[in-house]
């Protein structure tokens, strides 16, 4: 017997000038320049030049029309600037998904479940057996009979009480999500690109509930000096700015932004890198950068125990390890009884999304 034969293994090398693989590393240098299509070209022929991801067949210039062609990049006819179209913002929010939420398995209908089983609107997996006053359509058939032929055998077939097993049905819980992230200077201090991830990450999530939960609501909000809500299609647009960081104003926005919805279960996912720095008296700017500024502290507390009485979880997501920012963040958790993530850029949106299927799983 010869039994099994090994050879070299030799990997098989991308074709050089395929559109997909140019078109996912273009959509990458998209988001990292913040939809600036003249820089990301030129980022792009600069990679080419130097790993030769291109052929004499098909070059950059030959992408450059086939993404004219195919709807991703639009031209202005006046002053021939490139511009990103809609179908190319969907490209890129799908990849994001794909990137950071690509091991999700798929199959259930897309709407989160909470702990509490009864007269729900859809038929739960786990089952029990029957008590007196369970609806008969609660009953399943195929369970029970299985039961009364092991329990009774099959010559003295009979159907009782003890044999009966009930599906429940269960709840399905609408949750409205705010998301805050961070766009002070700081995210892209120190030669680390913090902005990227977060931007990445808040583009998986919409995605995510606008095609998996899609009775669920996501608002989104950045704060630097002041606060403000994005839409979905301006993520990969957003920019660091020469900002400090009012946590304070973002924490206010997202709580009228929740006020406003219906349904009980509500939450606020914050992304930073750093405490808070900033405050608005009156028409003035209050900052203060250098440690802990009890005026601005005491604020921000002040608001995550108001967002506590409201049934508000915030979830923080802190992209630093200082320790004195840690202690911010610990203080800050037990004033809402909160949750708090201490994650590097990579695990972010592994971590944000089981917070978010975790939360999904109770009434808050």
């Amino acid at each position: 017997m010869i039994g099994y034969r090994f050879s070299k293994f030799i990997p098989k090398n991308p074709q050089k000038g395929d559109f997909d693989q140019l078109h996912k590393l273009f959509s990458e240098l998209l988001v990292i320049t913040s939809g600036e299509v003249s820089e990301a070209l030129h980022w792009l022929t600069n990679i080419d030049q130097k790993y030769k991801l291109t052929s004499d067949d098909y070059g950059i210039g030959d992408f450059i029309d086939d993404l004219k062609k195919k709807g991703y990049l639009t031209e202005n006819p006046a002053s021939g600037k490139f511009e990103v179209s809609a179908k190319s913002e969907q490209y890129i929010r799908n990849q994001a998904l794909e990137e950071i939420f690509g091991k999700l398995k798929k199959g259930n209908k897309g709407d989160h479940r909470t702990v509490y089983t009864g007269l729900g609107e859809e038929k739960g997996s786990d089952k029990r057996k029957y008590e007196f006053g369970d609806p008969v359509n609660s009953i399943s058939m195929t369970d029970s009979l299985h039961n009364a032929f092991v329990n009774h055998g099959f010559e003295n077939f009979v159907l009782t009480q003890e044999d009966l097993e009930v599906v429940d049905n269960e709840y399905k819980a609408q949750t409205s999500t705010v998301l805050m992230i961070d766009i002070s200077h700081s995210m892209i201090l120190y030669g680390e690109d913090r902005i990227t991830p977060a931007k990445k990450v808040a583009m998986a999530l919409a995605e995510l509930i606008t095609k998996k939960y899609k009775k669920d609501t996501l608002d989104i909000i950045v704060f630097g000096n002041d606060a403000w809500q994005v839409e979905i299609k301006d993520l990969p647009y957003l920019k660091v700015g020469p900002f400090h960081t009012n946590t304070i104003a973002g924490l206010e926005l997202a709580m009228d932004l929740l006020r406003k919805r219906k349904n009980p279960n509500k939450q606020i996912f914050m992304i930073t890198d750093g405490k808070p720095t900033c405050m608005k008296v009156g028409i003035k700017y209050y900052k203060n950068a250098f440690g802990l500024d009890p005026k601005i502290l005491n604020k921000t507390l002040n608001l995550a125990q108001q967002c506590k009485k409201l049934k508000i979880p915030i979830t923080t997501f802190m992209i630093a390890t200082d320790p004195w920012l840690q202690q911010f963040v610990r203080d800050f958790t037990a004033a809402n009884n909160g949750n708090a993530y201490y994650s590097s850029l990579n695990g972010l949106g592994d971590v944000i999304f089981e917070d978010y299927k975790r939360n999904k799983k109770k009434r808050f």
